[in-house]
C-alpha cells in the first residue's frame, strides 16, 4: 500500500497533518470524509517530502495573469448562475480563455473534475492557483453557494489590484527620475570628464586639487566601466539568488520594517493585505483557523507570516484573535483595538474590512506624502552633482583667464 500525506481540520477547526496508508487517493478521501474530517490534501508521501526542496532549487514558481484569471472566473461565475454545471462551464470556457498560458491549467482541471475529482482539488494540484482562491472555492463546495463565494473573491481581487496599481504607478515617477540621474551621472563621469582631462593635458597646466580628483575618478571610470557593469550585473544576480531563501527573506523584511517612513507604510500595506483577505475568508464561511493559515500562505512577507503562523497556534489553543495578533508585536495598535470590537460584536469580518479601508487610506496618504519630498530630493541632488562637476571642470580656465588678464 501507498503512503499518503493528509492534511485535513476535525470539527472543531483544529488542522492536522499526518501519513496514512491507501491503496489509492480515492480511498484514503473516502475514509477520512466519512468520519467527519474536511480534507485540505493528500499527496504522495514522496511528492510532499520533495516538494519544497524542489520548489528551492528552481528558485520560482509560475505565475498566472491575475487579470485575466479574474476575467475567467467573472465568465465562469456567470455561468454558474445561469444553471449550467461546472463540468460543462469549464468545457465551454477552456477554449475560449484571453490567457492562452492559463489554457493548459483549466483544461487540466477540467479533466480531475470530470474524472470525479472536487474542483478545489482539482484547482490545488495545479500549484499555481492562489491558496485563497483554492480555499474559497472549497468554501463553495462545502456551503452550496460556490457563485456567492467567488463573487467575494472577485471583489477582493479587483481591490487588491487596484490597491496594487496605484502604488506602483506612485513609484513609477521617482523610479524614472533615479534611472534618469544615474544616466546622467555616468555620462559626465565617463564621457565629459575624460574629454575634459585631454584638454588640460595638453594645456600643461596647474589643475586644483577638486579637479585632479574628479579626472582621476572620471578616467578610472572610463577604463573600468565594462568591469564595473558586469560588476553590478554579478551582484544583481547573487543579491536575486540570495534573497530567493528563506533566510534571507527574513533579514529583508527586518530591514524592510526597519527603514524610517517608508518601514511604516510597508507595514501597514501588509496589514491592509492581511485584514482584507481574511474578511474575505471568514465571509465565506472559512474557519479562523484555517483563514488565518491561508492568509499566512497568500501573504508575500516572511516576517508576517511567521507571526501569522504563532498568532494562529495560539487561537487553536483557545485564545483570542486580538490577543494572539497582540502577541506578535508587529501590528498596530489601531488595527487590534478594532479586531477586539469586531470580536466582542461578533462583527469580525466587517471590522476587518474596515481595518483594511483605513490602512489602504493611510498608506495611500503617507505615500503620497512621502514621495512629495523624495522627488525635491532626488532634483536637489541632481543638481548639486551637476554644479559640482561643472565648477571642477572649469574652475581651472577660470584661472587660466584671470592669469591672461
Amino acid at each position: 500500500m501507498a503512503e499518503w500525506v493528509l492534511k485535513y481540520a476535525d470539527a472543531r477547526g483544529e488542522i492536522h497533518q499526518q501519513v496514512a496508508q491507501a491503496s489509492t487517493e480515492q480511498e484514503i478521501r473516502e475514509r477520512y470524509s466519512q468520519q467527519g474530517f474536511l480534507i485540505y490534501s493528500v499527496r504522495p508521501r514522496r511528492i510532499a517530502r520533495g516538494l519544497s526542496t524542489e520548489i528551492s532549487l528552481l528558485g520560482r514558481r509560475k505565475k498566472l495573469n491575475l487579470e485575466k484569471f479574474l476575467i475567467f472566473n467573472q465568465q465562469f461565475v456567470t455561468l454558474v448562475r445561469a444553471g449550467l454545471p461546472i463540468l460543462k462551464s469549464l468545457d465551454l470556457l477552456a477554449d475560449r480563455l484571453t490567457d492562452p498560458k492559463l489554457g493548459p491549467y483549466i483544461r487540466a482541471v477540467r479533466d480531475q473534475v470530470h474524472s470525479g475529482a472536487l474542483l478545489s482539488e482539482a484547482f490545488r494540484s495545479q500549484s499555481v492557483f492562489p491558496k485563497i482562491y483554492v480555499t474559497s472555492v472549497m468554501a463553495g463546495e462545502k456551503s452550496g453557494s460556490l457563485a456567492e463565494v467567488l463573487d467575494r473573491y472577485i471583489s477582493y481581487q479587483k481591490l487588491a489590484l487596484a490597491v496594487k496599481k496605484k502604488v506602483l504607478v506612485s513609484l513609477l515617477y521617482p523610479s524614472v527620475l533615479v534611472v534618469l540621474v544615474i544616466c546622467l551621472i555616468v555620462f559626465l563621469v565617463t564621457f565629459v570628464v575624460p574629454n575634459f582631462a585631454q584638454l588640460y593635458e595638453s594645456m600643461s597646466t596647474q589643475l586644483p586639487a577638486v579637479t585632479q580628483i574628479l579626472i582621476a575618478v572620471g578616467t578610472t571610470a572610463r577604463n573600468y566601466v565594462l568591469l564595473f557593469f558586469a560588476a553590478m550585473v554579478g551582484g544583481i544576480f547573487l543579491c536575486m539568488m540570495w534573497s530567493r531563501r528563506e533566510s534571507a527573506k527574513e533579514k529583508i523584511d527586518a530591514v524592510k520594517i526597519h527603514i524610517p517612513l517608508l518601514g511604516d507604510i510597508w507595514l501597514k500595506y501588509q496589514v491592509a493585505q492581511f485584514s482584507r483577505v481574511l474578511s474575505t475568508l471568514l465571509t465565506g464561511g472559512i474557519p479562523l483557523v484555517q483563514a488565518l493559515e491561508t492568509v499566512a500562505d497568500s501573504l508575500g512577507t516572511v516576517l508576517l507570516r511567521r507571526g501569522l503562523e504563532k498568532a494562529g497556534k495560539m487561537v487553536r489553543e483557545g485564545q483570542t484573535l486580538s490577543g494572539s495578533l497582540t502577541s506578535t508585536g508587529m501590528f498596530p495598535s489601531l488595527a487590534i483595538d478594532m479586531i477586539e470590537v469586531g470580536e466582542s460584536t461578533g462583527a469580525l469580518p466587517v471590522m476587518l474590512t474596515s481595518v483594511a479601508e483605513f490602512y489602504e487610506e493611510d498608506v495611500n496618504t503617507k505615500m503620497t506624502a512621502a514621495l512629495s519630498l523624495i522627488e525635491p530630493a532626488i532634483m536637489i541632488f541632481m543638481g548639486i552633482f551637476v554644479a559640482f562637476v561643472l565648477i571642477a571642470l572649469y574652475l581651472p580656465i577660470f584661472s587660466l583667464a584671470d592669469t591672461i588678464h
